[in-house]
């Protein structure tokens, strides 16, 4: 017999949700969503609902398609219930963005709780803590970068709207205008797109000589391409 493990848990708008369900001694668990700030405790409350048969919990990652350092602590919490329950843990199906996240943190992601439960873990030497702080920064650098890059979406699309619309060319050919007057002027992509975008409201300003003199210069050259 097939039932629920638990209600729907959410850390936030658009950040977790965790389905599970319990069949026989098994738990299996589908979270969906980002590992952010907050999905330790989401995870906490769902597994304390489990019911106190369960001997194994199976979770699947296929669905989360974000994750920041968060995701580790979530893996902390997982490695400390399997160690305090004397269960079977595991937690699969890793893909994109947090499969890219757990490798950079050195993390198997074939089997992720290796060495998160707090009795196997031993007190890591010096140049090991500093190599994993090194990590760390490393991953927490990426997943800004991801976060302004996808901030950034909107007003490089509203760009690209306006080049095609000025210049009689593709989406491939105004992004390849935006991308060589980035390089052309030494100037952030993101950047670019602003200052395409302002020009084209009404009053709106010009952008600065140098942005304009490389715009005018990359449109050019897609023009003879």
């Amino acid at each position: 017999m097939t039932s629920a493990a638990s209600p729907h848990l959410t850390g936030g708008l658009n950040t977790l949700v965790i389905r599970g369900r319990v069949d026989a001694d098994r738990a299996e668990l589908t979270p969906r969503g980002e590992l952010v700030h907050g999905c330790a405790d989401v995870l906490a409350r769902t597994l304390a609902e489990l019911p106190a048969g369960v001997t194994r919990v199976d979770l699947d990652m296929a669905d989360v398609h974000f994750m920041d350092t968060a995701g580790l602590q979530f893996l902390d919490v997982l490695g400390d219930f399997r160690r305090r329950r004397s269960l079977t843990v595991t937690v699969t199906n890793w893909n994109g963005q947090p499969r890219r996240i757990l490798e950079l943190a050195g993390v198997n992601t074939a089997d992720p709780l290796t060495g998160t439960d707090s009795a196997e873990a031993a007190p890591a030497a010096p140049a090991v803590a500093l190599e994993r702080a090194e990590r760390l920064h490393v991953l927490q650098e990426e997943v800004d970068q991801l976060r302004q890059a996808i901030a950034s979406r909107p007003v490089i699309d509203q760009a690209r709207g306006i080049l095609m619309a000025t210049h009689g060319c593709s989406s491939d050919q105004a992004w390849h205008i935006l991308r060589e007057t980035s390089q052309l002027s030494n100037t952030k992509l993101r950047d670019v797109a602003a200052a395409v975008t302002a020009s084209a409201e009404a009053d709106g300003p010009a952008p600065p000589a140098a942005l304009r003199t490389a715009l005018q210069r990359a449109a050019a050259r897609r023009r003879r391409s």
